[in-house]
């Protein structure tokens, strides 16, 4: 009896000095933890309290930053709770003074000046504006042909208004000189007059066989309506105007244009496209070309220069 309660004794007096010699840790939310350290790692600390059972895995984060310094005294420890050990600002190492040196050959900022002063202060500049006169100019030649206006005053007024000039012309109407008075005389558009034939009104034109050319020798109408103006028509019936020079069969004929722009004396058909044509027509003593779309005709005459 007596070895038993010598046994039950010793086991109570080892608990008691056990639980003496535990260590006790603060936490974050102001309770403690007392006990012996069993295992640790990254995740956290395992402690074997005094009823010789043992705790969950404690985190570093849960503990008080004087529970963290405490376990810090553990050199196995202390590379663990480092990292969680907030450092006052006194003892934080001071940053490095920023030291600025003053910097030699720096570029100079150009002095403030308008667009137009900037452009001429360069190379660059006065390139481009070279080339901005050379497209006004230019434009003047484009418009001469557009307006029907002389280029060489067209492209000279560019020259000296540049931009203003070409404006100008461009908002005024194309230039069309009347025609010869003997070529302005009406006719009936479905009919036609040869002579030593009956008169123009008995005789009506329904149509123009296909591959056929003007004569001559007589005068045809072409009407829209009756007839649809494209490039194929074009080519067909008047293949003779196309070219510098005319054939003997074709050079005592007119090509009069009638268009919503006003009517039109060609010399000859300069080239075509599928939707255009352009055509060289006589405006006093001057030729100028004129863009006719197939859209504006009206009606197309084929008359001999004598009738």
């Amino acid at each position: 009896m007596r070895k038993i309660f010598r046994t039950i004794f010793g086991f109570w007096l080892c608990g008691l000095l056990a639980a003496a010699g535990a260590d006790t840790f603060p936490l974050a939310d102001g309770t403690s933890l007392t006990g012996d350290i069993i295992s640790f790692n990254d995740a956290g600390v395992i402690f074997r309290l005094a009823d010789n059972k043992y705790s969950d895995r404690v985190a570093w984060p849960k503990f008080s930053q004087d529970g963290l310094k405490q376990l810090a005294n553990n050199p196995k420890i202390k590379p663990l709770v480092e990292p969680f050990i907030e450092i006052p600002l006194s003892e934080r190492p001071q940053k490095p003074e920023v030291k600025i040196n003053e910097v030699k050959g720096r570029l100079e900022v150009p002095p403030k000046q308008s667009l137009i002063g900037a452009l001429f202060s360069s190379s660059v500049g006065i390139f481009l504006l070279l080339l901005i006169y050379a497209a006004n100019i230019y434009a003047g030649y484009e418009i001469a042909i557009v307006r029907i206006r002389p280029k060489g005053l067209v492209m000279g007024v560019a020259a000296v208004l540049p931009v203003l000039g070409p404006i100008i012309f461009l908002a005024m109407p194309m230039r069309i000189e009347a025609a010869p008075a003997e070529l302005q005389a009406e006719t009936d558009p479905a009919t036609f007059a040869v002579a030593g034939q009956p008169a123009p009104e008995e005789i009506h034109i329904t149509g123009v066989t296909a591959g056929s050319r003007p004569s001559p020798s007589a005068g045809h109408i072409f009407q829209r309506g009756q007839f649809t103006f494209n490039r194929r028509f074009i080519e067909t019936k008047f293949a003779g105007f196309f070219g510098k020079t005319r054939g003997a069969a074709d050079e005592n004929t007119l090509l009069i244009l009638k268009t919503v722009r006003g009517q039109f004396v060609v010399e000859r058909i300069a080239r075509i496209a599928a939707s255009e044509m352009h055509v060289e027509v006589a405006l006093g003593e001057t030729r100028q070309e004129v863009t006719v779309p197939f859209a504006d005709i009206q009606e197309i005459q084929v008359k001999p220069k004598d009738a």
